[in-house]
């Protein structure tokens, strides 16, 4: 529920500000850090090993974030 107000705050944000734009991508690159930390966690409470947010962000890709981006709009 909160990101579908947030999603809706950052569309808002696009059109009407005119530095929405790095927000909205400050908002997707957050999202998709949160998701993949959590994604991250899982997998290594699975393995029985630490996770570190060196690995996490050497897993993103660009493609990533525009398709979320996109998803987001």
């Amino acid at each position: 529920m909160m990101w579908a107000w947030m999603r809706m705050v950052m569309a808002l944000a696009v059109i009407l500000l005119p530095g929405g734009f790095p927000l909205l991508l400050a908002y997707v690159t957050l999202r998709t850090l949160m998701s993949r930390w959590r994604e991250a966690r899982a997998q290594a409470i699975r393995l029985g090993r630490a996770v570190s947010l060196r690995d996490v962000v050497a897993s993103l890709h660009f493609k990533e974030l525009v398709r979320d981006a996109r998803a987001a709009l």
